[in-house]
């Protein structure tokens, strides 16, 4: 059903708002999935490399004049909100159409609660989605959900004082105004990388309540492993646990199974797109995933330590390219890549280069088998979508 406002027509739907769903019919909702063109092009099931499969993860950190270097990530910074569109032009002219934002901020900001995660004027974050959607109002801003950089304690969630142990409700709703908040800003998605129980559909809650269910997408890193493989990111963001470590919530490595069904939780939850974190010794999930699922783009995240081994390479170009074309024929869809202003002008011109021979993939006989040997160096780096 259509009105006249003066000369323009617009439709009920336009005038009042989405109609809030029943909680657990979130997953029948699409449009959230691809009401950009970004987002409609990682919907598409393609093995080209293209900028637009490329994803930037940025940390934005509470100096506003701040480029800080980080010593464990050579040539990655931290910067500030009024340094952040000069970082981001010229990878944006060389086609890049998405980033991930990570918030830092300094010690005397966080608390038990974590509440700066939520809060407009005190998150970093807030500020740079505004930065950059004044700046280029094409840029997807994905927008990381996650309470470790802003607890005292350096956890993914809320701490419980009598039992000192993870506080599920309390944790779910905090995630939940954190992704409400960054959506407020301007996010196009929001990205949940803490690996709470139900906390995909507390965020989907929270935004069709707030009218905006179908306009914010929301990225699980449904598949996020416990990994040695993300120091040097726990110095950038600077949320490395004080006490214990992120076991009992992140996934054991190699456990596929649990992988399988976390994602598929996630998927009934309402999330739009699905993520394997780290990327590279899990492309047997990654390929077992999109076998299953196949309707939803997927991404696999490059951290620190796997870049870090690759730029030990004096040509960059061929490993990087080895590792971009082993991602594509396991078939995720984007890519989350740190080194991204050499790859996005890689992808731009054309993956076929003369001379170089990608590598064939290797399949393990029994799922789960596929994994990095010890002492391999690896870094935060790339996303990629199918």
């Amino acid at each position: 059903m259509t009105y006249t406002r003066g000369l323009k027509r617009v439709c009920w739907f336009c005038l009042n708002g989405p109609t809030m769903p029943s909680t657990g019919s979130f997953s029948q909702h699409l449009h959230s999935g691809y009401f950009l063109p970004t987002l409609r092009v990682w919907q598409q099931s393609s093995t080209q490399l293209r900028p637009e499969n490329l994803m930037w993860p940025l940390f934005i950190t509470d100096s506003p004049d701040a480029e800080e270097s980080i010593p464990s990530m050579p040539g990655v910074y931290r910067y500030g909100v009024n340094k952040i569109a000069d970082a981001i032009r010229p990878v944006y002219e060389l086609g890049l159409k998405s980033v991930l934002l990570f918030g830092v901020v300094g010690f005397e900001g966080k608390d038990t609660e974590a509440s700066l995660s939520s809060d407009p004027d005190r998150n970093p974050v807030h500020g740079a989605i505004r930065v950059i959607r004044s700046s280029f109002p094409d840029l997807v801003v994905a927008c990381d959900v996650c309470l470790c950089a802003y607890t005292s304690h350096g956890h993914c969630g809320i701490l419980s004082q009598q039992t000192g142990v993870i506080d599920m409700e309390k944790s779910d709703q905090r995630l939940a105004q954190m992704a409400l908040s960054f959506a407020r800003a301007g996010a196009h998605v929001v990205a949940p990388s803490d690996m709470m129980d139900g906390r995909i559909l507390a965020i989907k809650d929270a935004l069709f309540k707030a009218q905006l269910g179908n306009t914010v997408s929301v990225l699980s890193y449904s598949a996020k492993f416990a990994s040695c493989f993300y120091g040097p990111f726990r110095d950038a963001a600077k949320s490395a646990p004080a006490l214990g470590d992120r076991k009992s919530y992140q996934l054991p490595p190699g456990a596929n199974g649990l992988a399988m069904r976390a994602v598929q939780r996630d998927i009934e939850q309402g999330a739009d797109m699905i993520m394997v974190k780290p990327g590279m010794p899990y492309l047997d999930l990654i390929r077992q995933l999109k076998d299953k699922f196949p309707h939803y783009p997927m991404f696999a995240y490059q951290v620190c330590r796997e870049v870090l081994g690759l730029r030990r390479d004096i040509f960059l170009k061929k490993p990087f390219l080895a590792a971009l074309l082993d991602f594509s024929i396991f078939k995720p869809g984007a890519v989350v890549k740190r080194h991204i202003r050499r790859l996005t002008a890689i992808t731009k011109r054309n993956v076929s280069t003369p001379g170089f021979e990608p590598r064939p993939p290797r399949v393990p006989e029994t799922s789960g088998q596929m994994r990095c040997p010890t002492g391999t160096i690896y870094y935060p780096i790339f996303m990629y979508s199918t």
